[in-house]
């Protein structure tokens, strides 16, 4: 039974115990390939544990990487591979040190594609963010073929990629999305891509002021809700962009947070809901009054949500080796 229950939660907790009681050593090697080879282990705990910052974890994670083979793989199909053996974490240092793993990896498995690990990391990311543009429906502007050549130009080193290159990766990405491991029945969060927040909160009715428990995922710039996590549509979506977050006091309720738009007041906010038939019509909100279960979950909730409003730290990720890759090319 304790076996069965820490192939279902992996942390560090987890690890200890299997190390205490000699199922596994303590060393990069054998809890890399335990994480990697085990099977029913839950791949977001995966991810988070990859991600720490202590010693182990980096060398855990390097190891990890280095089952990976990559050889002969485009980057799309190399991607495929890495993003099913664990989640991404939602914190963008996490993300940084996985895929700076990822790209020395791939770049130590194909010598001659890419110039540089930059050149590799930040095309990485442009192909996550192509996916989601591709295939989160909630995404109105489509990226183009043309655009993703733009993202990408002068990465190489202040180099173009080949066109060519780039156009394959672009055709396999919009001919199939990634699929992202579920870890369990309840778990939705495999139809958002890297979601910034998730969790359980109480959201108070427009017309009708009654509360209502609802899965909040936190994602792309915008908030969405749902009755039941195995949803496969959200019940609500609301943009955040134009609006502020703050704490608000509410009566018998304590942990109470407020979406709403400082330069509109009195009017309704931009967003949809979908009623009991089915239809999806207008939100009637002028303000959003939701209610976290203690101060430091809703704390955490402002937060993120600020962040998302704010900036996206893909693109901070992203811009900020951007840069090192083009001051780093040789000068004519």
């Amino acid at each position: 039974i304790m076996w069965n229950l820490l192939c279902v939660c992996v942390c560090v907790c987890g690890i200890n115990y299997l190390v205490e009681n000699k199922l596994l050593e303590r060393s990069a090697q054998s809890i890399a390939e335990f994480l990697y080879k085990e099977e029913g282990l839950n791949k977001t705990a995966i991810g988070e544990f990859l991600g720490e910052r202590e010693e182990l974890h980096l060398q855990t994670l390097k190891a990890f990487v280095e089952l990976h083979e990559f050889s002969d793989l485009n980057l799309v199909q190399a991607l495929r591979q890495f993003l099913w053996s664990f989640r991404l974490p939602g914190e963008a240092q996490k993300i940084d040190r996985m895929m700076e793993a990822f790209a020395t990896r791939y770049c130590d498995c194909n010598t001659h594609v890419f110039q540089s690990t930059d050149t590799c990391y930040i095309l990485s990311f442009a192909i996550i963010m192509l996916n989601t543009s591709l295939h989160n429906p909630n995404v109105k502007d489509k990226t183009t073929l043309e655009r993703f050549f733009s993202m990408n130009r002068g990465i190489n080193n202040g180099e173009d990629l080949p066109d060519d290159l780039l156009s394959k990766l672009y055709e396999s990405i919009r001919n199939e999305p990634f699929k992202i491991p579920e870890d369990d029945g309840n778990d939705l969060t495999h139809t958002f891509f890297n979601p910034d927040r998730e969790g359980w909160l109480l959201k108070l009715g427009g017309r009708v002021k009654t509360w209502k428990r609802r899965w909040f995922i936190l994602t792309d710039n915008c908030l969405y809700y749902f009755e039941y996590t195995t949803d496969k549509e959200p019940r609500g979506i609301i943009p955040l962009e134009n609006l502020c977050v703050r704490e608000v006091p509410y009566p018998r309720k304590p942990y109470c947070l407020e979406l709403y738009n400082p330069n509109s007041r009195g009017q309704k906010i931009k967003a949809c809901k979908t009623e009991t038939d089915g239809r999806v019509v207008e939100g009637k909100h002028q303000s959003y009054t939701i209610c976290a279960p203690s101060a430091e979950e809703r704390d955490s909730w402002i937060e993120a949500i600020r962040a998302s409003i704010t900036k996206d730290p893909f693109y901070d990720l992203v811009s900020v080796r951007k840069k090192k890759v083009i001051n780093q090319a040789p000068q004519d």
